[in-house]
């Protein structure tokens, strides 16, 4: 049972990195095409698939694996910071 568990948990954590990204490709790639608001959009969705094991809390994570998420988190500020100068929203 425990190893069925823990192929399932694998295949999740693959999934997620997979999902992840596809989304953060696609923001790049709207970010360099010029349309600021869909590549933050996407960028933020990509948070939603945690590249990491999500059954980790995240006072226990590596320090690097934090520090990753916080980057992700100050790209799409900075993204959405572009797009309000340009569109003045």
């Amino acid at each position: 049972m425990q190893a069925n568990n823990q192929s399932t948990k694998s295949l999740s954590v693959k999934v997620n990195r997979m999902m992840y990204g596809s989304f953060v490709l696609m923001s790049l790639y709207l970010y360099l095409t010029g349309s600021y608001q869909d590549a933050m959009s996407n960028l933020g969705i990509a948070l939603i698939f945690d590249p990491f094991d999500q059954a980790v809390r995240w006072d226990n994570r590596p320090r690097w694996q934090r520090a990753w998420l916080i980057i992700h988190l100050m790209i799409l500020a900075g993204i959405g910071l572009v797009y309000w100068k340009t569109v003045g929203a």
